[in-house]
């Protein structure tokens, strides 16, 4: 696929080293896979796949999120999933050599390694590590998807609570306080709950004011877990 933008870019691949997927897996398959990636610089709110090109690289995330979108019948917004720093995507396109079936576009400065969709296959080949690495991955996600679908007709707190935890078990990160999680704007969780956007401002008050959650500008915070596991009905 052609870039349809202008970012700044450099073949340094040493952040890439850093990323899950590569760790234990023998250092000459790694180099070999890597000696053409290129990172790139991408600002917030781009665009860096669409639904329906051809696939051309798998994409590494160094450093920011992503959102994975798609539309319904009604031609209204669904945001499916969101991706952080350790996550790739694009590999689905690599491995069957079909159209790509979501968007992509970045929610803050993130840092991409793309990598030719043909190293990628390559390394899964040569090194099967890789390959259940992957399927480790697609695996954790789809846990994730099914335990969405199921609370698709609980409450609103419950739906909020679970994008939330969903959120953590993907994107989490250890903090003074807590798990950490991005701050997403009230329209995306909107779009991953499926419910109006006043219903999500009104629950997160609720969770906030329960003491389940702490929110900052950046960065939302889920003191105990376990707490706010027991929301779901």
């Amino acid at each position: 696929m052609h870039d349809r933008y202008n970012s700044r870019e450099t073949r340094d691949a040493s952040l890439i080293r850093s990323n899950p997927f590569f760790k234990g897996l023998p250092e000459a398959s790694v180099e070999q896979a890597l000696a053409h990636v290129v990172v790139r610089n991408h600002p917030p709110n781009q665009v860096l796949l669409l639904e329906n090109d051809w696939g051309s690289s798998v994409y590494f995330i160094l450093d920011g999120w992503v959102k994975i979108r798609t539309y319904n019948l009604d031609g209204k917004e669904v945001t499916l999933n969101i991706l952080g720093k350790g996550e790739l995507f694009g590999e689905m396109a690599a491995l069957d050599e079909v159209p790509r079936s979501t968007d992509v576009i970045t929610l803050v400065p993130t840092i991409i390694g793309n990598m030719p969709a043909q190293d990628f296959v390559q390394l899964l080949t040569n090194e099967p590590q890789s390959g259940i690495r992957l399927a480790q991955l697609m695996a954790r996600r789809l846990r994730q998807v099914n335990r969405r679908l199921r609370l698709r007709e609980s409450d609103s707190v419950s739906r909020v609570a679970d994008i939330l935890l969903f959120l953590a078990d993907g994107q989490g990160k250890p903090g003074e306080q807590g798990i950490e999680i991005p701050n997403l704007p009230h329209r995306e969780l909107s779009s991953l709950s499926g419910l109006a956007r006043e219903t999500v401002t009104r629950v997160l008050s609720k969770l906030e004011k329960k003491g389940l959650i702490q929110r900052e500008r950046d960065i939302l915070c889920i003191p105990d877990v376990a707490a706010l596991e027991r929301t779901l009905v």
